[in-house]
């Protein structure tokens, strides 16, 4: 199975609204008052941005961009590239220009590659776990609000892909959909006349007299959800390659690698994006 690859820049049409939100909220409605009271309208600075911890390195785009709408004035020499391996001390990037511009756009710059390089560095985690079977990691839609492609980004930069990007990018059928439709059977049947030929439907499973009835007619993937190993190689050799089979519920790094030994095509963790936490970035003075 192809691995992923390593995602340009998100466009700029993208980035905008949320880097612009994210320095509305902090700017205010008065800007930077400690750095326009503390320093000359002329002061010129030199910083660098390093990384305090080993990691993975996410967020380069966001954080140039906030410079930019800062200040373009700002030079940004960037030295890693997104999907880096960065060390305890590496160099991520090199500014120089107005001081007020680069202290006022720093915390924001820094927030973007906090959490996007944590998002990344635990999926790399996730991934180097596996990397000796045919199963991906994937993300969920278990994202920050308003931060979804910034985060499905940064699991791209960490090694994994994506699952949906939202509710119009594939049909889903889950376990409520089926109670709210009355059977498994009627929920494909009404899924595959509304699809059209381009649109991939998947249906979530629990119990392995669900997969019998779903292969009567496989779709295009099965989400096998929450099953123990053992239930879950059973499916994946029930399946037996008429349809992708995704594992998901409670993945751990501790449990990941026996998951992926049963044989399933990908495994969705949530934890990618609602769990990351943050990895420590700084800037600091040249």
């Amino acid at each position: 199975m192809t691995r992923p690859i390593a995602p340009p820049p998100l466009p700029a049409v993208i980035l905008d609204p949320i880097v612009r939100l994210a320095l509305t909220e902090d700017l205010g409605r008065a800007g930077d008052l400690t750095s326009d009271a503390t320093l000359a309208p002329h002061a010129r600075l030199r910083t660098v941005i390093r990384a305090r911890q080993a990691g993975r390195l996410a967020g380069l785009d966001a954080a140039a961009h906030a410079l930019s709408l800062v200040d373009p004035a700002v030079k940004m020499q960037a030295e890693q590239s997104d999907g880096a391996a960065l060390s305890a001390g590496s160099l991520v990037a090199r500014l120089e220009g107005p001081a007020r511009s680069i202290l006022t756009a720093e915390r924001t710059m820094l927030n973007f590659l906090g959490r996007l390089s944590a998002i990344a560095t635990l999926t790399a985690e996730f991934a180097s776990r596996i990397s000796h079977t045919k199963a991906q990691i994937v993300c969920t839609r278990k994202t920050t609000p308003g931060h979804r492609a910034l985060e499905k980004r940064a699991v791209r930069c960490g090694g994994g892909t994506s699952h949906r990007y939202g509710l119009d990018d594939a049909i889903l059928i889950k376990d409520n959909h089926i109670a709210a439709c009355g059977s498994i059977a009627s929920a494909l049947e009404r899924a595959r006349a509304y699809a059209g030929h381009l649109r991939m439907i998947e249906i979530e499973v629990d119990t392995l007299d669900q997969l019998e009835e779903v292969l009567e007619t496989p779709p295009h993937a099965v989400l096998l959800d929450n099953m123990d190993t053992d239930t879950l190689a059973r499916a994946v050799d029930r399946i037996a390659g008429t349809c992708i089979a995704e594992a998901s519920g409670g993945v751990t790094l501790d449990t990941v690698r026996e998951i992926a030994g049963t044989g399933v095509d990908f495994i969705s963790v949530g934890a990618l994006t609602h769990s990351a936490g943050n990895l420590d970035l700084g800037m600091d003075v040249d």
